[in-house]
């Protein structure tokens, strides 16, 4: 019998990383904190907003069959009605009748409390969706609900971007925005919370071709984690079986992470067929149709829905970037994020506080900060700044030195090789940005050289 798989890293491990430099801090925390709420620090905030921002360049910005949305978190109440997610939208409920704790009963391994072995109530339905009211008056007519998904948002307003846009089959809609669910049981850090943040696409085609543009999502999404550092050895393709499709699917795939709990999906790709358009135009009394002219006919387009989290994938790429290993005698904790997601893409490092030398670093730094997020950090030894470094991905760092206000040189040291050149300060931003781009280390510029191989 063959071991399961396991993560390289503990969650333990990540979660007093993201504690310890400023990724991620417990919601609330001076009050006891929330259950699964989470804020995100100055150096999460940056690895999040560069993954929103991959995503949409790869997603949008590169190609001519998307187009974005920004919808309303609040939608009309009939817009959940039409959608399924007022009388479906609901996980299996059982409370312990000794602690009062509640579970997920499809996620149980036994009929007893995971926490005190106590017996269980009976499976009820419980509604995930977080409601709230619309103005002073707290009734049914006011009711609305904080949007548990993007989707909806993107196909009620097909009919206003297709007019808009003009723009033929097969295009898609793409949004990233904040989404609310009343999960029943949460936890494993980020992974599972009850407000999180979605990147979806919704992409719209001809019904004959939803097979081919299905497979065609699939492989195209793998690739842009294969393409942000993720190995692919830790990503696995799950298909779902015809008994656990939902009720609007013709096919769906879950890309699965190995996650320190184990393998869990990352991001589902479904086939909903024509489900979403026909079911708001009923509800609405609205034609949302497509005329093709080639059959010279409306045609309801089927649609194909690539929907990743972007906590989900904050989490996958810190595990995979995690790597502990020996450096000039000690050991170092290191992120091996590729260099368009990692927050601080230098570091500026004078090596003393001197007053000239702190002043030339900084008018460098100045200079830096223009083009990148960039850090400075003039505090202890070189070794334990560059170690600091080291374990948020921060990807080249810049040595000033003594020399360096003789020669008008800095040494640039790579994160992962070690490595490190010395180029003119003149040359430094274009050299980083080649650098950062992917190009080798030891590639050097006019009046640069090798330091440390």
């Amino acid at each position: 019998m063959t071991e399961p798989a396991k993560a390289k890293v503990e969650m333990e491990k990540l979660v007093s990383l993201c504690r310890r430099r400023g990724f991620i801090f417990p919601s609330s925390e001076i009050y006891g904190g929330l259950s699964s709420c989470w804020d995100y620090g100055p150096l999460g905030v940056e690895l999040k907003r560069n993954i929103k921002d991959a995503w949409w360049r790869a997603m949008v910005q590169q190609r001519d069959d998307m187009v974005g949305l920004d919808s309303s978190i609040l939608m009309h109440p009939r817009t959940w009605e039409a959608s399924g997610h007022v009388e479906g939208f609901s996980d299996p409920l059982v409370e312990c009748k000794s602690c009062h704790l509640r579970w997920r009963s499809d996620e149980l391994e036994s009929d007893k409390c995971p926490e005190c072995g106590g017996e269980l109530t009976e499976p009820r339905l419980f509604n995930l969706m977080f409601k709230t009211f619309v103005g002073p008056v707290e009734d049914e007519a006011s009711v609305v609900y904080l949007r548990p998904e993007t989707a909806q948002g993107m196909f009620v307003n097909f009919e206003n971007i297709l007019t808009t846009t003009r723009k033929r089959l097969p295009f898609g809609i793409a949004q990233v925005g904040k989404s609310f669910r009343n999960e029943v049981t949460t936890g494993n850090f980020i992974f599972r919370s009850r407000e999180f943040e979605q990147m979806e696409i919704e992409y719209f085609v001809k019904p004959e071709t939803d097979k081919q543009w299905f497979d065609y999502w699939v492989e195209e999404r793998i690739n842009w984690y294969v393409g942000l550092g993720i190995k692919r050895e830790n990503l696995k393709l799950r298909p779902h079986t015809k008994e656990e499709l939902a009720h609007y699917a013709r096919a769906c795939s879950d890309i699965n992470y190995l996650f320190p709990m184990g393998w869990a999906e990352l991001e589902g790709i479904a086939n909903r067929g024509d489900f979403d358009l026909v079911q708001h135009a009923s509800s609405s009394g609205k034609t949302l149709s497509y005329y093709d002219e080639e059959a010279k006919e409306h045609i309801v387009p089927y649609i194909i829905e690539p929907s990743a989290g972007v906590d989900r994938t904050f989490l996958a790429l810190l595990c995979d970037a995690y790597d502990e290993d020996e450096a000039d005698g000690e050991k170092r904790v290191l992120l091996h994020l590729h260099p368009d997601i990692a927050p601080i893409k230098a570091a500026v490092l004078p090596l003393s506080r001197k007053e000239h030398l702190a002043s030339f670093a900084k008018d460098i730094y100045a200079d830096l900060r223009k083009h990148w997020m960039v850090g400075y950090d003039d505090a202890q030894s070189i070794g334990r700044r560059y170690r600091r470094q080291d374990e948020i991905g921060t990807p080249f760092c810049v040595t000033v030195d003594f020399e360096s206000l003789d020669d008008k040189q800095v040494t640039i040291r790579e994160r992962d090789s070690l490595r490190q050149i010395r180029v003119p300060i003149d040359s430094l931003k274009a050299t980083l940005q080649t650098k950062l781009g992917g190009e080798d280390l030891f590639v050097l510029p006019e009046g640069g050289k090798v330091w440390k191989e």
